[in-house]
């Protein structure tokens, strides 16, 4: 029985989800689009087996085919970021920092950030997080004049902390990551660096930022984002004992058994990241980002950092109309047919709740095909929307337009 015969409900949601993203314009800088390939492996009959601890030392039977799904999806990691050591079991990048966390610190020891507000992730210490319930977060600063990471504060702050790990990586950030800069100043202190590249690995593998190896000590990841695989997490490194560890506290320390059709999917996504044309797409992520960033410069907009050197960009809409919020701008733009999320802009005198900016990113328009010409169209429908955020017939014009558009750039699947 299929599952429009067996749940019509949830058939028809996922049957107006399917349109929802063929007929909208997807910028939010954390999410892609699947090929056909990855969601039929992460859709098998793989979801029906326990396979808890490793290929070749599992708790259960039957693991045969499990441990060579996850021994390729292992070697292909390790090939795509050039590095020694895979793990592929974590369920989401989340999972991973915590369980990298696990393996190089003990509960209570201090580690360097930046912080949510300044474009780093929950994971990094927000307060109500594991990462602050169990350890000790610090946090350096954006330079307030260049709005880029500075590196004396980095340097400082170690230095004051002393930290067990010094974290880079970040989940709205622009620019380009200086991992050697880092290491540089986590080896002046002791200190583990790991860097959590959840947002760029896809430009990393493909050639269009630099690698954080082999400056990283422990560098971790989503597999969703840039990397173009199903939801999940990875952590990769190059010392031996780190490996052991990392092992460890993926299972048994943080989860039980693996979700082995999501690891046969990230084995699927790491195969097409391999080939030729993903160093081609990785190319033009970057170079429709930069489009889209001159052309909303272009309309007035003022962009955090005065550009991109990646997948996104922080808008801060106060330079278009100073009445403007990230909250109004992502009701009106979503009604509108554009998907993105407000954002906070360093220094936001406004709440989280509303803030004065949006990020915006280009992985998912990418993946169907958009070129710069088409971010120049896509800047106008959003200050168009924007603009019009306050009439519903001006919306549901643009919202037209949008869906037509998109017509040209079918769904991969």
């Amino acid at each position: 029985m299929n599952i429009a015969e067996a749940d019509p409900q949830i058939s028809d949601l996922i049957r107006q989800e399917e349109k929802r993203q063929a007929t909208t314009l997807e910028l939010i800088a954390s999410e892609n689009h699947v090929s056909k390939a990855v969601m039929e492996a992460a859709g098998t009959c793989l979801t029906n087996k326990y396979a808890e601890g490793y290929p070749g030392a599992r708790y259960y039977g039957g693991c045969g085919f499990y441990d060579q799904i996850e021994n390729l999806a292992i070697e292909r990691a390790k090939k795509l970021f050039g590095c020694n050591f895979a793990n592929v079991q974590p369920h989401s990048g989340a999972n991973a920092n915590l369980a990298a966390f696990m393996a190089m610190m003990n509960p209570g020891d201090p580690f360097v950030a930046i912080n949510l507000a300044s474009g780093g992730h929950l994971t990094h210490g927000m307060k109500l997080n594991a990462s602050a319930i169990f350890y000790k977060p610090d946090f350096y600063e954006l330079d307030p004049k260049t709005e880029q990471i500075d590196f004396d504060s980095v340097r400082r702050k170690a230095h004051e902390v002393k930290p067990k790990a010094l974290l880079c990586g970040y989940s709205a950030y622009p620019r380009t990551i200086d991992f050697k800069k880092f290491r540089e100043i986590a080896d002046e202190v002791g200190a583990y660096l790991m860097a959590d590249v959840a947002h760029i690995a896809g430009l990393i593998v493909g050639g269009a930022h630099p690698s954080p190896f082999p400056h990283a000590h422990v560098v971790t990841t989503t597999t969703h984002k840039t990397l173009r695989g199903p939801r999940g997490g990875l952590i990769l490194t190059n010392d031996e004992e780190m490996a052991k560890k990392i092992n460890q506290k993926v299972f048994p320390g943080t989860q039980g058994g693996p979700l082995m059709h999501i690891i046969a999917a990230k084995a699927v996504a790491f195969g097409e990241d391999l080939k030729p044309e993903f160093k081609t797409y990785a190319a033009q992520i970057v170079k429709n980002a930069k489009a889209l960033a001159g052309a909303l410069q272009r309309k007035g907009y003022r962009l955090q950092s005065g550009g991109t050197d990646n997948h996104l960009m922080l808008v801060d809409l106060r330079a278009r109309n100073e009445h403007f919020t990230g909250a109004d701008a992502e009701k009106a733009l979503e009604a509108a047919g554009i998907i993105c999320n407000k954002n906070a802009i360093l220094n936001d005198p406004r709440p989280p709740k509303v803030t004065s900016g949006v990020r915006l990113g280009t992985p998912a328009v990418t993946t169907r095909g958009l070129k710069e010409a088409d971010l120049e169209m896509v800047a106008e429908f959003i200050d168009r929307a924007l603009l019009g955020k306050d009439d519903a017939s001006a919306l549901a014009k643009v919202r037209g337009e949008v869906a037509e558009f998109c017509g040209k750039f079918p769904m991969p699947h």
